[in-house]
């Protein structure tokens, strides 16, 4: 008999519940004696010893649905060592719940932060394969992460659909997409959006930079601005400052998020009329994407195959067009930020879109 767990952490994408599937087929494939374990609500689940048994039934009809089937949470790394409500220490519970389950693979689909915490699952002898999830396309070792070409539709689409306004309007449209560290995701849409402004993390945007593209169109006799702005976009000021400074001088401007501060900046230097639009998380709900839907079939397939062949400590990812891993240490806690001097950028400002920057 073999025994696996599965497990969706952090934020919640699109394509969780046809990587789940994926794993999960695969599997039915290959043994006639499987038992998957799924764990409710991510790494509570499993310190909590909170799951279900899964039967083939549970993973029928849910390639095209968003969220995920079996719930997730947001359990720090950084608090990983704080104990439980019940005093219970939480990577001890989770190893405990692991034993005793007597699992031989335990398969988690997350990002960032989940996967330090699957790291050290794998450090303390826990047998451990991973699939890359983010909207984000953030996670070092995968060219690409499903869920992303899911957000990336919808984020392109709001700034369609603002198109059609600004057309009618003369003002500054600024559109407030996700992505706290790094601009995969705003520097993508915004290109395919047709974004006259793009700003993101990697990029600390001079505001006079920013004015001055938008003065330009005015005099060219374009009546409207469109700005597509990460929500974890600085401003050279911003970005001098340490983490603390920023957060005191945020919580004294009052200003619900970034766009909007640099609304206020930019209505009261140039006197346009602005207007903010944050889809939210808009961006991670709904069905996922055909591309999605593949490339997390992909992963999920490859992560059984892992199984199959007691191969562990790897996350599955995408090398171009082809599913690889790579060892799970190599990628645990390390963000693939947009590289300011790639291809992209470089191709963004030869379309003439304003990064913020003096070129």
């Amino acid at each position: 008999m073999l025994n696996v767990g599965m497990l969706t952490s952090g934020g919640d994408c699109q394509a969780l519940n046809a990587a789940i599937r994926g794993v999960a087929k695969t599997l039915y494939h290959y043994y006639d004696d499987v038992v998957i374990y799924g764990f409710t609500d991510g790494y509570r689940g499993l310190m909590k010893k909170e799951f279900r048994v899964m039967t083939e039934r549970d993973f029928s009809g849910i390639l095209n649905i968003g969220g995920t089937i079996l719930g997730t949470s947001r359990t720090q790394y950084k608090y990983i060592n704080e104990p439980l409500e019940d005093g219970s220490d939480k990577l001890e519970s989770m190893i405990n719940t692991y034993k005793e389950l007597n699992l031989d693979c335990l398969v988690i689909l997350g990002g960032n932060g989940s996967h330090k915490t699957a790291d050290l699952l794998r450090r303390n002898g826990l047998n451990i394969i991973t699939l890359p999830k983010t909207i984000d396309n953030d996670l070092e070792g995968t060219s690409v992460s499903f869920g992303f070409n899911s957000a990336l539709e919808i984020a392109t689409n709001a700034i369609d659909r603002i198109h059609t306004t600004a057309a009618s309007h003369s003002r500054v449209f600024i559109l407030e997409l996700m992505g706290h560290k790094t601009g995969w995701l705003t520097l993508h849409a915004g290109i395919a959006g047709g974004a006259d402004i793009i700003l993101i993390p990697e990029l600390p945007y001079d505001i006079n930079v920013v004015i001055d593209a938008i003065t330009k169109r005015t005099e060219q006799g374009k009546k409207f601005t469109i700005i597509a702005m990460a929500e974890g976009a600085l401003s050279e000021e911003e970005a001098a400052m340490t983490k603390k400074q920023r957060k005191a001088t945020w919580k004294e401007d009052g200003f619900p998020s970034p766009a909007f501060r640099l609304g206020s900046r930019i209505t009261a230097i140039t006197g346009q009329e602005v207007r903010v639009t944050v889809p939210g998380h808009v961006q991670r709900g709904g069905e996922p994407s055909a591309y999605d839907r593949v490339l997390a079939t992909r992963l999920g397939v490859e992560a059984a195959r892992l199984i199959v062949n007691s191969q562990f400590g790897l996350m599955v990812c995408a090398d171009n067009d082809q599913i690889s891993t790579i060892p799970l240490e190599e990628v645990a806690g390390k963000t693939k930020l947009v590289n300011p001097e790639c291809q992209l950028i470089r191709q963004a400002e030869d379309l003439g879109i304003c990064l913020g920057q003096n070129v």
